[in-house]
């Protein structure tokens, strides 16, 4: 165990400490958080497998999902595996760069997964409200295009977070980091400096991200109800609706926890250290659990390939 001072010092390394609160518990935490993290890891495998063997599934829509789906297998793998090391081995150390590394991964992954879901309502808008150019205007090459401008810019806005720590903010007051993964703001906590700058930084960040996203995609979705409501029969506004259910309940999955997470984070002064941290965590990984499961049971042709499939080895069995 490292000795630890209250004296402004350049570190080598930080301590994790899990749960704070609850290292007692530690083991017994390891086996909800390993069930959901394999959970997720193969369900998310299994939506990337059936949409590459299946070519009646290579349209906009899926694409999309795979990239969510491959978002979502970096965000829990950058936080999972290091906090079932520091349940079962007690291997809360991390070094700074890499410390700073997962913070990246984090916020940068998770703000590249609001610009898929942004894109996935703009496909649900042609495809609902100008359904004769849809494939003339969500080509192959435009859909990789709207992923590789989602990355861009998770990478435009998160890439100065790490290094604003690194070159502005380089001594601190304790190196015991009272949270499961390198956040953003647990980390700024601890610094000797002046840490307005990367606070208003962060605040502009979330704004940007979560607000601005969740009103465009709101919007799309005004514009989607008002095409369907036009709609001739019940039949034909259910079913079109049913198209859009998955999206939305993705959408709700991912955006309401994040918000909540970051709502106590900043203004939840009593909320306890345990809870905080298990619901930074849980929202990480309720999305890679849910969003596999959610596409499979509502999107028809990914339940009917998973059937088969399920099918075939019943046989050979």
């Amino acid at each position: 165990m490292l000795n630890f001072h209250n004296v402004c010092s350049v570190p080598s390394s930080f301590w994790l400490t899990g749960i704070p609160g609850l290292e007692s518990l530690h083991i017994w935490l390891s086996i909800p958080f390993g069930s959901m993290y394999l959970v997720a890891v193969v369900g998310n495998v299994t939506i990337l497998a059936v949409v590459r063997v299946e070519r009646s599934l290579h349209q906009p829509m899926y694409f999309f999902l795979c990239m969510l789906a491959a978002i979502d297998l970096v965000l829990s793998t950058s936080t999972m595996p290091k906090l079932l090391g520091i349940f079962w081995f007690g291997a809360g150390d991390i070094g700074l760069d890499a410390c700073l590394g997962q913070m990246f991964l984090i916020h940068c992954f998770a703000t590249v997964e609001s610009g898929i879901f942004l894109a996935m309502a703009f496909d649900r808008y042609v495809a609902i409200c100008n359904p004769l150019r849809h494939s003339m205007v969500l080509t192959h090459a435009v859909v990789g295009r709207l992923g590789l401008v989602s990355l861009f810019r998770g990478v435009l806005y998160i890439g100065p977070l790490p290094l604003m720590i690194r070159l502005w903010l380089p001594l601190y007051k304790a190196h015991v980091i009272s949270h499961s993964y390198c956040e953003h703001m647990a980390v700024v906590a601890l610094t000797c400096g002046d840490s307005r700058v990367n606070n208003i930084y962060g605040l502009s960040i979330g704004f940007l991200v979560l607000i601005l996203d969740s009103v465009a995609i709101a919007a799309s979705y005004v514009m989607i109800f008002r095409a369907v409501m036009g709609l001739a029969t019940p039949e034909a506004r259910l079913k079109t609706l049913g198209t859009c259910g998955s999206h939305m309940c993705a959408i709700l999955i991912f955006y309401v926890p994040i918000a909540v997470s970051s709502l106590i984070h900043r203004f939840g002064r009593c909320v306890p250290p345990p809870v905080h941290t298990l619901l930074a965590n849980f929202y990480l990984l309720i999305p890679p659990i849910l969003n596999p499961i959610v596409y499979a049971v509502r999107t028809k042709p990914i339940r009917e390939r998973l059937l088969q499939i399920l099918r075939i080895e019943r046989k050979i069995s």
